[in-house]
């Protein structure tokens, strides 16, 4: 990953100094009378010369993509797509819709509800990122790391991130596999996602079993070797999967149940004690 930001500065630092002129900045964008940069970029440029892929890849990372890598960042925004009801985004989206009827707040709640851990590379992004460090720092091989964070996450009870899906157990996820045969075909599967391949080899080894490279930790590798933020991957992920999520809105909209609930006989449960009362000396 690039080289560390500067220090965060703190409202403190301001209060101290009394300047406060660049209090807000962005290196993103200029907007003023009749002009709009991006990037330096004047917008109307991008707009008629660039692709969707090439212009987010400039507003995110800065600088024009070659021509590589706007291949394999296109590849990556639409591997994600959707699994029915397994993404917990999905479920979120379609209550919030059945009950705002409205896709603005549907995907809203689809968002939040994505979390983390759940379909995002950024975990084994920083595994990756770490892996690799200590490997260049130690002088060791991919396989020597990849057995020791192994061993370590397993230590801590932890599953190692990228790993894993509860429907494709077989040792394929159809869109993980899609996304590395892809990537490879251009050349551009490197030294993150050899790394991947080693933690994967030793995870299988530690369990005995296959294992699953889920398409969070296949997007991590690819991401890694594009020189990506884990919170600007995690980001894109996002946003990417919300496109299924306003297919699942406006579905939900149009064609659903309004105010859906959860009913016995879909599995709700109540676990709580028998009806009881109230004793009198609380009256």
């Amino acid at each position: 990953m690039a080289g560390a930001p500067e220090r965060r500065r703190s409202v403190g630092d301001f209060m101290r100094s009394g300047d406060w002129s660049d209090y807000w900045r962005t290196a993103i964008s200029l907007a003023d009378q009749g002009r709009i940069l991006v990037r330096g970029y004047p917008v109307e440029e991008i707009i008629e010369k660039l692709s969707a892929t090439e212009a987010h890849w400039l507003l995110l990372k800065g600088e024009l993509p070659t021509k590589r890598e706007a291949e394999i960042f296109d590849v990556c925004l639409r591997c994600g797509m959707d699994q029915q009801f397994i993404s917990s985004a999905a479920g979120a989206t379609r209550f919030a819709a059945s009950a705002s009827q409205s896709p603005v707040s549907a995907i809203a709640a689809g968002m939040l509800a994505t979390g983390v851990i759940t379909g995002s590379p950024r975990p084994a992004m920083e595994m990756l990122y770490a892996a690799a460090e200590r490997g260049t720092r130690d002088g060791l091989t991919h396989e020597q790391v990849a057995a020791a964070f192994v061993r370590e996450y397993r230590s801590r009870r932890e599953l190692v991130p990228g790993f894993g899906h509860p429907l494709h157990k077989s040792g394929v996820e159809p869109r993980a596999e899609a996304l590395r045969r892809i990537v490879k075909a251009s050349g551009g599967w490197g030294e993150y996602g050899l790394l991947l391949e080693a933690v994967h080899a030793a995870l299988e080894a530690a369990l005995s079993r296959a294992v699953t490279i889920n398409l969070a930790g296949m997007l991590a590798a690819v991401y890694c070797d594009l020189d990506f933020d884990p919170l600007m991957a995690e980001g894109v992920s996002t946003i990417e999967y919300g496109w299924a999520l306003v297919a699942h809105a406006v579905e939900e909209i149009r064609d659903g149940v309004p105010l859906r609930i959860i009913p016995d006989a879909l599995g709700a449960a109540y676990t709580g004690p028998a009806e009881r009362h109230i004793p009198e000396r609380m009256s």
